[in-house]
Parts: structure tokens; C-alpha cells; sequence
């Protein structure tokens, strides 16, 4: 739905929506005040003959009582009360039938239905009273049960009205009723002690309890809603002698009950009761009934008002819906045209603006402010609407902003922890080199400087990884090309398990200098990972051959098997360099990360799959334009190279990364006295003796530097045994290694003679 049609509706609906809210108001209140007057109606015809009941049942309940208590009772005055309660119940019987077209509420009809009920016992009742079977207790709680369903009825019927303040204003109205029936009942409990004044536990403890109730509805239900004019009779009735006289006998019989066998023998004081009774029972009366009629006028007035309102309603809101209308059309033309206005600048930002912002963010660039949408001021609410949207573009400008100064600084500070500790790794390969060329004679010294030396090639290439993930450039000082066999040797010298790994160079080309250190590295991370992820005895196979799109290496190990899914991952990770962003959630897959960048930067292609035996063959496809293929001479054909153990390092170092700026006085540190590497130095190369012109290194004693406590004898390290290379494997390193050593000596003396 476009704006415009839904603004037309929010100028229609409201329109509608007024007229038959208007409409519906009016039918409430009007079938409000007839549901109020056929309250009235109900009440007036039930109410009376129901209380009627209520009076009968409980004058039967006291004459019942004296009889079972044995309080001299003549026939006929018993048969005229039963016959009183008999016509009481026949009119109820025919009022509840008449609903008057009105359908009665659940509860109602409930308690309808649980007093006729209860009613329908009434003759057996008489009949066990009569013939002094069972007993009184039960008989008593049959007429209460009756009158309880009675009260029940009266609540059900004040609140069926839809008038809140009639409901409020009934309550005092039940609450009347109920504290009287609790009058009754303690008469009638006090009937049922008879002449001997005696009642059982349970009668007394029903005593106790209606007393209780009386005050407490009169207390908290009663007295606090009633009118000053009743308030002020009902204050005449507690100030009565009889009223007294109550209180008198309430508290005798709570303080002064004696407890014997029979049960509670009440005080001689009993005996004013009756009178006392008589009196403030009937004044009691008479309050609920002047309460009851107030109620009712009220209702009917409520009733005329809400018919009066019904007409005011109906004309007032024929003037006011005319003035709405024209109010509505004339905001609705003029919030459209706004609104459209708004809608055309916040697309030319969200769509031409911020994107250009953002991409000149990205790429280091300065922004101009002036572009951006600015804050009006306006106070209205279109004007708030295009202030808060300029807020959230520039929000978001300054966050882009940001983000790109913490990428730029972060790759700066990265960078230049990689450029530092190259430097030092570089330094350490130095002085490798220099104690080999000083105690090179001792081959157990030889054989541990070489895996020193290994060790810290692969420290070396950790930091370059960091240099490459922080977006530097890998150093590379060579400057002529490097034949692809080389270039698998070196690779190969990479890998702390290099005896482990098979080279086999198809083809004869040569790569150009310009990305030899970073094919080197990619292969040399592949063949890491390829090492690593298989059996300790297994071979690692590298081929290198010419292709139609280039130059293909395959990487193949005997490593566990793989899922469909996890190369599918990993070749995702690779075909596309992944952002930075994933390197939190996946720091345990690095290589992935450098190779896949190294492979982007290279515009070269990674595939990771299935070997077909059973591990994981990895292939790298160079781009032709990144060889140089030398001219081969006449009648020679592409050597294959040896399948033997790559040397310890063959080719030329890789020059330490740039250093980062210079820091501060306040921060630089110490001068170190180890000379800088140079730019090309040579690897480990086999000496045949010591260079005695070096001055002899500082000698510790030991244990010197510890404490008393820790000075103790230490038992003689064992000798160092002899290799588990083969005398074959041995000589392939060294015949590697020499080789190398010579190219690297050859390459330093061109470049010399260059100079």
C-alpha cells in the first residue's frame, strides 16, 4: 500500500471510526440504562418476597431449636410457622421461573439452583425435628445452608448491573444481610441451650465465631459506607439500652462459660437476651431496608442520566465529526507533501550519498562534511524526523570513520611488531650462522645448531604471516629468477619435517623475483599443514608442472580423511580471502587465513580435495604471467629432480621486513651491540675448522648465580647418541646443502662485482 492511500485512510478511518464509536457509545448507554431499569424491575419484584423467605426460615430455624432443646413448643404455633415458610417458598419458586426475558447469569442460576435444592429437603427436615432422629447440630446447619444460598442470591443480583458505582454502593447492602442472618444464628444458638443453658463445643465455638462476623462486617462493610443520615441511626442503635444489653451478654458468655461434662454452661445473664434481641434485631432491620430502597432510587436516577447523556452524545458529536473531517483533509495534504520531500532526500542519501562516504572511507580517503545531510532545527515532527535521520548518518559516517583509522592503526601497529621481530629472528639466523662457523668442527653441535636453525626459520615465517594478515608486504631481495626446482627446495626448507617431504619438478621454468618469497611462503604454509596433519613416517609428495593456465603444484599427504563439507569450508576460505572479522572465531586455522590472502594477492587459484589415498591433495595454480621461462639449450630435455630430503636451507635468506617508526626517546631502548643482518646472508654452510680471529665468548660458572639451598651436585647428562638418519639420507642433506651453499656464495660475489 503506498503512503499516499494510507494516509487518505488515516484521514478516512478516523472519520469512520468517530461516526460509529459515536454510534456504538450511544447503544451502550442506552441498553445500559435498560439492563439498569430491568435491575430495578427484578429487584423490586424479587427482592421483597426473597427477604420475605429469609425472615420465615429463620423464625422456623429459632422455633426448631426450642424444640430440640426441649423449650415447651405448642403444635399449632409450629404448624402456622411451617406454614408461613411453605407460602414464602411457593412465591420464590414462581418469581425465579419468571425471568422476564432476561437471561440469567451463571452464578445466578447457580444459586437459584442450589436453594431449590436445598428447599426440596425442607419436609424431611421437619419430619426428623418431629421424630427427634439424628441430630439438632445438623438439622440447625440444614436452615443455615438455605439462608446462605439466599444471601448468595441477593449479592448475584446487585452485581449483574453495568453501573460501577451501584455495584460499589450495593455491597454495604449484602453486608447488612449477611450481619443480620449472624444475629439469627446466635439467637438461634442461644435457643438451642434451652432451659439448662448448656451447649455443646461446637455450638459454642459457632457462637464465638457469628459474634465475630457481626462486628467485623459492620466494622470494616457497613458503617464505613453508609450515609452521614444512616450512619448517624445505626449509631443511635449501638448507643441503645438494648444494644448494650447484646455486648453485656456476648462478653458474660465468653468470659464466664463454665466447661463441664455436657459441654458449656452459660452465664444466668443469658436470660436478657430474648428482650434485648427483639428490640435491636427489628431497629437493625429496618436500616437495611431504608439502605436497600436508597439503592434503588439511585439506580433509577443513574438510569435517567444515562439516557440524557445518550442525547447529548448523539448532537455534539454530529457538530464535532463535521470539524474533524475538514481538519483531517487539510493535515492529510499537507503531511503528503512533506513527507514526499523527505522521502526523496533520505533516498538520495541512503542511496548515492552514504555509500560513496563510506567507500572513501574504506579506501583512506578524506570525506567532506558538506555532504552530508545536516540538522535543520525544526521542531515539528517531519523536521525531527529528517534531524534524527541526519544523526544517524553522521552516527554513522564517524563510526565508519573510525573503523577505518583502528584498521589502518592496527594494521601500522602489526606491522611494525612483525618488522621488529623479524629483525630479531634475522639477527638470531646471524649468529646461528656465526657459532656454526666457529665450532662448525663438532658435528653434535652441528647437528643441534641445525635444528636451531630450522626452528627459527619457522619463527620467521609465523611473523611473516602476521606481516600478511596485517596487509604488508612480504620482503623479498631476490632479483633474478628462481628455477621452479629451487623454489620447491626452499619451500620445503620451511618445514621443521622436511626429511618427510618428496619433491618432484615436472617441468623446467623459473618464477619471477618479484613473488618468489610469497609462492615460497603459501607452498611452504601448505606443506606445514600437510606434514603435521599426517603420520610421523609418511612421505609428503610435491609436483610442480606447466599447465594451460600456468603453473601447477600439488601438494599431496596421507593425513585423515576429510568430509565433503569441511573441504567445501576451507576451499570457500581460500578461493575468496575472508575478512578480519573471522579471524577471532577462527584463530586455530591461520594458515588458511595467509594462504588465502597470499593466493589473492598472487591472483592465483587454491583447491583443497580428496587424494586417492585417502588424505588431502592440495593444488596451487600459478598464473603464467607470474613465470619466466628461460630458454633451454639445444638438444636438452626437462630434468626430473630426485625424490630426496630437502636441505636445511638452500636458497637465500629472505631479507627482515622494514622496521616501524622510530619510538620516542622516552620509549627507545637500549642500543644493541649484535650487528643488523644484511640484506642477503648466506645459511648455515658446512666449516671445515673454527675461526680462531673471534674473541672467546664469556664463560659461566656453574650454580654461581643460585642460592645456597639450590647448589647441589646435579648428575652427569647422558652423551648424545648417534642419529637416526640413514648414511644415505645423510649424504643427500649435505650434497643438498653444499649445493646451496655454493649458489648462495655465487649469488653474494655477483652481486659484489655488480657494486
Amino acid at each position: 500500500m503506498r503512503l499516499r492511500t494510507m494516509l487518505i485512510w488515516l484521514a478516512v478511518v478516523p472519520t469512520v471510526a468517530m461516526g460509529t464509536q459515536v454510534a456504538v457509545t450511544a447503544e451502550r448507554l442506552l441498553v445500559q440504562a435498560d439492563h439498569l431499569r430491568d435491575d430495578l424491575a427484578a429487584s423490586k419484584r424479587i427482592g421483597e418476597p426473597l427477604f420475605r423467605l429469609m425472615a420465615e426460615l429463620q423464625a422456623e430455624r429459632k422455633m426448631t431449636a426450642a424444640r430440640w432443646a426441649g423449650t415447651p413448643v405448642p403444635d399449632a404455633d409450629l404448624r402456622d410457622r411451617r406454614a408461613a415458610t411453605d407460602r414464602a417458598v411457593a412465591e420464590f419458586r414462581r418469581l425465579s421461573a419468571d425471568t422476564g426475558g432476561r437471561p440469567e447469569s451463571a452464578q445466578a442460576a447457580e444459586h437459584v439452583s442450589d436453594v431449590k435444592t436445598r428447599l426440596d429437603q425442607l419436609t424431611a427436615f421437619r419430619s426428623r425435628t418431629d421424630a427427634r432422629t439424628g441430630v439438632a447440630a445438623q438439622t440447625i446447619a440444614y436452615y443455615n445452608g438455605v439462608i446462605d444460598g439466599i444471601t448468595g442470591l441477593y449479592q448475584g443480583a446487585f452485581s449483574r448491573t453495568d453501573d460501577a458505582e451501584l455495584v460499589e454502593e450495593s455491597r454495604p447492602v449484602v453486608a447488612m444481610i449477611s450481619a443480620s442472618e449472624m444475629l439469627a444464628r446466635q439467637d438461634t444458638i442461644l435457643t438451642l441451650a434451652g432451659p439448662s443453658r448448656e451447649l455443646t463445643p461446637a455450638a459454642f465455638g459457632e457462637f464465638l465465631d457469628d459474634a465475630g462476623a457481626h462486628r467485623h462486617l459492620y466494622d470494616t462493610w457497613i458503617v464505613p459506607y453508609l450515609p452521614a443520615a444512616e450512619k448517624e441511626t445505626y449509631e443511635k442503635i449501638t448507643s441503645s439500652d438494648a444494644w448494650k444489653t447484646k455486648l453485656r451478654v456476648e462478653n458474660a458468655i465468653i468470659a464466664q462459660h463454665k466447661v463441664t461434662d455436657a459441654g458449656m454452661k452459660l452465664p444466668a445473664d443469658v436470660g436478657a437476651w430474648p428482650a434485648a434481641y427483639q428490640e435491636f434485631a427489628a431497629q437493625l432491620v429496618e436500616l437495611g431496608t431504608q439502605r436497600s430502597r436508597d439503592l434503588l432510587a439511585h439506580a433509577d436516577a443513574n438510569a435517567g442520566e444515562l439516557e440524557t447523556q445518550v442525547y447529548w452524545l448523539v448532537g455534539g458529536s454530529a457538530g464535532a465529526l463535521l470539524l474533524v473531517v475538514a481538519v483531517v483533509v487539510v493535515t492529510t495534504r499537507s503531511v503528503l507533501r512533506r513527507l514526499r520531500r523527505l522521502h526523496e532526500r533520505t533516498v538520495a542519501v541512503a542511496e548515492q550519498t552514504l555509500p560513496d562516504v563510506v567507500a572513501r572511507l574504506h579506501r583512506g580517503q578524506p570525506v567532506d562534511d558538506a555532504t552530508l545531510p545536516s540538522v535543520s532545527g525544526n521542531q515539528d515532527e517531519v523536521g525531527r524526523i529528517n534531524d534524527a535521520f541526519a544523526r544517524v548518518v553522521a552516527v554513522s559516517v564517524d563510526g565508519h570513520r573510525q573503523l577505518a583509522a583502528e584498521r589502518h592503526g592496527f594494521g601500522m601497529f602489526a606491522s611494525g611488531i612483525a618488522s621488529r621481530t623479524g629483525n630479531l629472528v634475522s639477527r638470531q639466523l646471524t649468529l646461528t650462522e656465526e657459532i656454526q662457523d666457529t665450532f662448525g668442527h663438532d658435528e653434535a653441535l652441528l647437528a643441534e645448531l641445525m635444528r636451531s636453525d630450522q626452528l627459527t626459520v619457522g619463527m620467521r615465517r609465523q611473523v611473516e604471516n602476521l606481516l600478511i594478515l596485517s596487509g604488508g608486504e612480504v620482503p623479498d631481495p631476490h632479483t633474478e629468477p628462481m628455477r621452479v626446482a629451487d623454489l620447491l627446495r626452499e619451500a620445503a626448507a620451511e618445514v621443521e619435517d622436511f626429511r618427510r617431504i618428496e619433491r618432484h619438478a615436472l617441468d623446467e621454468a623459473s618464477v619471477e623475483p618479484s613473488v618468489i618469497s610469497q609462492i615460497s611462503h603459501l607452498l611452504a604454509e601448505l606443506l606445514d599443514n600437510a606434514t603435521r596433519f599426517s603420520p610421523p613416517r609418511s612421505k609428503v609428495v610435491i609436483r610442480a608442472e606447466l599447465v594451460a593456465d600456468g603453473l601447477s603444484v600439488e601438494i599431496e599427504d596421507r593425513g585423515p580423511r576429510v568430509g565433503a563439507a569441511g573441504y567445501e569450508e576451507m576451499n570457500r576460505r581460500l578461493h575468496s580471502a575472508p575478512p578480519y572479522s573471522e579471524l577471532a572465531e577462527n584463530a586455530h586455522r591461520l594458515g588458511l587465513f595467509v594462504v588465502g590472502h597470499l593466493a589473492d594477492r598472487l591472483r592465483s587459484k587454491v583447491t583443497l580435495r580428496r587424494s586417492v589415498y585417502g588424505g588431502t591433495s592440495a593444488v596451487v595454480v600459478l598464473p603464467n604471467d607470474l613465470l619466466a621461462r628461460p630458454a633451454a639449450p639445444a638438444g636438452s630435455a626437462a630434468p626430473v629432480s630426485a625424490s630426496v630430503p630437502a636441505p636445511v636451507r638452500v636458497a637465500v635468506r629472505r631479507a627482515a621486513p622494514e622496521p616501524a617508526p622510530e619510538p620516542a626517546a622516552a620509549e627507545r631502548p637500549e642500543p644493541d651491540p649484535t650487528p643488523a643482518p644484511a640484506q642477503h646472508t648466506p645459511a648455515l654452510r658446512p666449516v671445515t675448522g673454527g675461526g680462531g680471529s673471534r674473541p672467546a665468548l664469556p664463560e659461566r660458572v656453574p650454580q654461581t648465580h643460585m642460592t645456597r639451598q639450590l647448589r647441589a651436585p646435579r648428575a652427569p647428562e647422558p652423551e648424545p647418541g648417534p642419529g637416526t638418519d640413514t648414511p644415505e639420507e645423510v649424504a643427500d642433506a649435505w650434497a643438498d646443502y653444499e649445493e646451496g651453499t655454493q649458489k648462495v656464495e655465487a649469488e653474494l660475489r655477483q652481486e659484489q662485482d655488480q657494486r
